[in-house]
C-alpha cells in the first residue's frame, strides 16, 4: 500500500503534483505521514525523504528508540516542533534536539546513528512532534566523509511579520541565508501563520514545494489541509493565505543530477553502491554507535523503512 492517495482531484494552475499522506501508527501511539518519496513524485529538489513524525503522546515510561541503522550517500535534518530527541551516531557524538533546532547529519561514505527519547524525557512523558527529512548528496559529494553538526535556534535567520514567523533552516530564501552548510542550492524553512496571514512564496528556486504540518491554508480559493504536499510548477509566485492557525515547511531547490536509488536508508546515484553498503551492514562493517547493543537489520523487502 502507498503512503500517499491516488485520487484527489483538486487543481490550481500553479500545482504540479499533490500528495495527500495517510498517517500510520507504528506502535504506542507514534504516528507517522510520509510524503516523500511518493509514487507522484520522487524528490523535490535535493529531498528525497521527508516524514512527519507525531504529534504523539508518550505516557511516563514510554518514548521514541529508533535503534542504530546506517545511511549513506545523503543527509539527515531532524527538526522538532515539539519535544525532544537524543541523537548518537557512529563518530562518537551525543546531541539532544530540541523544538527550532536543527541536526544536520551527513552521512557521505557511511554512518550510523540512533535516535531515542532520553531518559529524563522519558520518565516524564510528553509530547513529540516534528519532521525529518533526507537530502541527497550531488555525486561529487556521496563518498564525502561523514559529519555531524548542530545548530541552535538562535543562530538561524528569523523573519517576522504581519502574522507570520519564519525560521531559514538551511539554504537560502527572501534575501536571508542559513548558517547550515549545504551541498547543493536550496531552502528549508519552517513558517507558522495566524489565522489570515499571508505569505509569498517567490520564484527563486526552481522546484519548491510546501508541506503542512498543521492547519488550513488557500491559493486562490482552493484550500490545503494537514498532512498534505504541495510541489509547484517553476517560475510563478505563490501566494497562500492561512484560513487557520498554520504551521508548514517550505522546501525545495535546484534539480538534482541525476536520478537516486534508494533501499532502506540508503541512497546513491548507483545501484552497485546500494549493494555494497547492503553487504557493509549485514556483514557489520559499518563503525558501531558507542553506547548502543541493539541494531536495526537489514530489511528483506526493498524500500525506505525509517521506523523499527
Amino acid at each position: 500500500m502507498s503512503w500517499d492517495e491516488t485520487n484527489d482531484t483538486r487543481q490550481h494552475p500553479a500545482l504540479e503534483t499533490l500528495i495527500v499522506t495517510r498517517t500510520r501508527d507504528l506502535g504506542d501511539g507514534f504516528q507517522v505521514r510520509r510524503a516523500l518519496p511518493s509514487a507522484r513524485r520522487r524528490m523535490v529538489g535535493p529531498f528525497i525523504f521527508l516524514d512527519q513524525m507525531g504529534p504523539a503522546v508518550f505516557r511516563s515510561g514510554h518514548g521514541l528508540d529508533v535503534r542504530p541503522h546506517p545511511h549513506i550517500g545523503l543527509a539527515t535534518v531532524t527538526y522538532l516542533f515539539e519535544g525532544e530527541i537524543l541523537h548518537r551516531d557512529s563518530l562518537g557524538t551525543v546531541q539532544p534536539i530540541r523544538p527550532g533546532e536543527v541536526n544536520w547529519m551527513t552521512a557521505g561514505r557511511g554512518i550510523a546513528h540512533s535516535e531515542r527519547t532520553a531518559p529524563e524525557a522519558r520518565a516524564e512523558g510528553g509530547r513529540l512532534f516534528g519532521i525529518q527529512l533526507w537530502v541527497a548528496l550531488p555525486k561529487q559529494h556521496e563518498e564525502t566523509e561523514p559529519a555531524f553538526i548542530h545548530h541552535a535556534s538562535d543562530t538561524l535567520p528569523f523573519l517576522e511579520g504581519e502574522g507570520v514567523r519564519m525560521r531559514l533552516i538551511a539554504g537560502a530564501l527572501h534575501g536571508k541565508r542559513s548558517p547550515v552548510r549545504t551541498f547543493s542550492e536550496m531552502f528549508y524553512a519552517d513558517a507558522a501563520l495566524e489565522d489570515g496571514a499571508g505569505l509569498v512564496l517567490r520564484a527563486e528556486h526552481e522546484e519548491r514545494a510546501l508541506y503542512l504540518a498543521e492547519g488550513t491554508v488557500e491559493i486562490d480559493g482552493t484550500a490545503f489541509n494537514a498532512g498534505e504536499l504541495l510541489v509547484f510548477r517553476p517560475g510563478s509566485e505563490i501566494a497562500l493565505r492561512a484560513s487557520a492557525p498554520t504551521r508548514l515547511m517550505l522546501l525545495g531547490g535546484e534539480p538534482m543530477d541525476g536520478p537516486r536509488h534508494i533501499f532502506w536508508n540508503f541512497v546513491s546515484s548507483s545501484q552497485e553502491r546500494l549493494e555494497e553498503a547492503k553487504a557493509d551492514w549485514k556483514a557489520g562493517r559499518f563503525a558501531p554507535v558507542p553506547q548502543e547493543t541493539e541494531f536495526i537489520p537489514l530489511p528483506e523487502e526493498p524500500g525506505p523503512v525509517r521506523y523499527p
